[in-house]
């Protein structure tokens, strides 16, 4: 994998990145990358779900050996792979479970990067109706020409409108900024 420059280069940067890219590595030669994003993907589901599982991964106080037990048996509980969960079992021995979310979200950007896609992180005041994130995704797949895929959040503080981040660019077409410069005008 190229790690010298561009997207590779900045993810692979942090401890979680060098982590999320050595699990890639392993995934990528196993022909294993879609069963890792897939386990990843549940892994990431439950830490949002249970305050518990968040709680194990940034305890400090819980022991390698305790982290270790614990995170094979939440892997044998959510059907994850062999690979994430040898992966999962390093991570607790090296005391690096709380970096799992960083680790989650820069295993999906390689993995996006390898199928030369690109993630758009939206943001909208109300959820995006399937058919909304489907004109979106081909809107924007129009404007980069690559696969885009769309992650999208829910900010009622935006008011309405959209919040697309695409890379380093940021299209911010929220009805929050739209009448802040509304207000910045006003005010001579």
């Amino acid at each position: 994998m190229e790690n010298s420059g561009g997207i590779q280069g900045n993810i692979t940067a942090g401890l979680a990145g060098r982590y999320a890219s050595a699990l890639f590595d392993l995934a990528r030669e196993s022909n294993a990358i879609d069963a890792v994003q897939k386990s990843l993907t549940t892994l990431k589901a439950s830490l949002a779900d249970s305050a518990d599982l968040a709680n194990l991964i940034a305890s400090p106080v819980v022991s390698r050996s305790d982290a270790a037990s614990a995170i094979a048996a939440v892997a044998k509980s959510l059907k994850l792979d062999s690979l994430t969960a040898k992966f999962l079992g390093v991570l607790a021995e090296n005391r690096r479970l709380a970096d799992l979310p960083g680790m989650i979200a820069a295993f999906d950007t390689i993995v996006a990067d390898h199928r030369g896609e690109v993630t758009a992180k939206v943001t909208s005041a109300h959820p995006l109706t399937t058919e909304q994130v489907k004109a979106l995704t081909a809107n924007l797949k129009s404007r980069v020409g690559r696969d885009v895929t769309v992650a999208a959040t829910v900010d009622p503080a935006i008011l309405g409108g959209l919040v697309v981040q695409l890379g380093s660019q940021l299209i911010d077409g929220s009805i929050r900024t739209r009448l802040n410069s509304f207000a910045q005008a006003m005010k001579g």
